[in-house]
C-alpha cells in the first residue's frame, strides 16, 4: 500500500497520557484528525492484552485501529469495520517453535529458584510470554546472563525484554519466542500488507521499544522519555548509523509540549510534512 502510511504506536506514556508529564491540551484532537485520513492507517503496539487495550481505547476516547500488536508482540489483530477483533494465528504459530517445544509452565519452572523474579499477575501472561517484576535499579545485566544460558543449555531460543513501569516504581521483564517482539510484529504486518520503511513510523517511549526506535523503521522517541532510554536509543542508533531514523521530540511543534502525542504529532510531521496539514493545524502553526 504504498499510497498510505503505516502508524505504529505505543499506547502507555506514548499516546496514552498516564505519566506524570502533562498532557498538551490539543494533542490528542491533532492525532484523531490526523489517523481519520483514509491515506493513513493505525497500528497500536502495547504490552498491553486484548482486553487491557480496549480498556484503554474506552477509557481514552482513542481512535479505531486497524491493527493492534498486543503482549509485547506476541499476538496480532486485524481490526474489522464493525470492530470484530481478528486474531491472527499465523503469525502465532511461526513463533512458538522457538522456544522449543517448551511451554510456558517448563520455561516458568526452570526459573522458579532464580532470585529477583516476581511473576506478574496471570491476565499479564499468555502461552507466548512470560512477564516477571524485577527489582528496578537490580543487576539486570547479570539476571540476564543468567537467564540466557539456563534457556541456552535447554535449547530454548527466547529474547528478554526489559522495561519498567515508571509510575509503580518497578522494572519488567518479558521472556518471549527469539523472534516475537515489537519489531518482529511490525516487521510481519508491513510485509503482509505491503509497507515499507518510507511509508511506516514508530512511536515509543520505554525500553521494550528500543528495538524499533533503533531499528531503520523511522521512529519518533517522545519527550516524556527516560532520559536513560533517550541515551541508549541515541547511542544504538548511532553505532548502527541510524541516527537519521530516530526522531526526538523536543517541545517545539504547534505550541505543544513534545510529551506523548504532541511529541508522536512532531516526529510524524517531521518525517512526513503534509500530514501537518491532515492534523488540522493552520499553515502557520511551527
Amino acid at each position: 500500500m504504498p499510497d498510505k502510511l503505516l502508524i505504529c504506536t505505543d499506547l502507555d506514556r506514548t499516546l496514552l497520557p498516564n505519566g506524570p508529564q502533562p498532557e498538551s491540551a490539543m494533542a490528542r484532537q491533532y492525532f484523531s484528525a490526523l489517523v481519520e485520513r483514509s491515506e493513513i492507517m493505525l497500528a497500536y503496539v502495547s504490552g498491553r492484552h486484548r482486553k487491557l487495550v480496549q480498556e484503554a481505547i474506552n477509557h481514552y476516547l482513542l481512535p479505531k485501529p486497524d491493527f493492534v500488536i498486543g503482549d509485547v508482540g506476541t499476538t496480532i489483530y486485524h481490526i474489522g469495520k464493525s470492530e470484530d477483533w481478528h486474531r491472527q494465528s499465523a503469525w502465532e504459530d511461526s513463533i512458538a517453535s522457538d522456544w522449543g517445544g517448551k511451554s510456558h509452565a517448563d520455561l516458568k519452572l526452570m526459573l522458579n529458584d532464580m532470585d529477583g523474579l516476581r511473576l506478574q499477575e496471570p491476565d499479564k501472561q499468555n502461552c507466548l510470554k512470560l512477564s516477571y517484576y524485577v527489582p528496578l535499579h537490580g543487576n539486570h545485566k547479570a539476571l540476564n546472563a543468567l537467564i540466557e544460558q539456563r534457556f541456552s543449555d535447554a535449547g530454548v531460543k527466547a529474547g528478554l525484554v526489559w522495561s519498567e513501569d515508571e509510575l509503580a516504581g518497578v522494572g519488567l521483564l518479558d521472556i518471549l519466542p527469539a523472534r516475537a517482539s515489537k519489531f518482529y510484529a511490525i516487521k510481519a504486518l508491513m510485509k503482509t500488507h505491503g509497507f515499507d520503511e518510507r511509508h511506516t513510523v514508530f512511536c515509543g517511549d520505554s525500553g521494550n521499544d528500543i528495538e524499533v526506535l533503533v531499528s531503520p523503521i523511522p521512529a519518533v522517541l517522545v519527550a516524556n522519555s527516560q532520559p536513560d532510554v533517550r541515551e541508549r536509543a541515541l547511542r544504538l542508533s548511532r553505532a548502527k548509523d541510524l541516527s537519521e531514523q530516530l526522531y526526538i521530540a523536543k517541545g517545539d511543534f504547534a505550541g505543544m509540549n513534545g510529551n506523548y502525542s504532541a511529541g508522536m504529532l512532531e516526529g510524524i510531521a517531521h518525517y512526513y510534512p503534509p500530514t501537518r496539514q491532515w492534523m488540522g493545524l493552520d499553515s502557520g502553526d511551527k
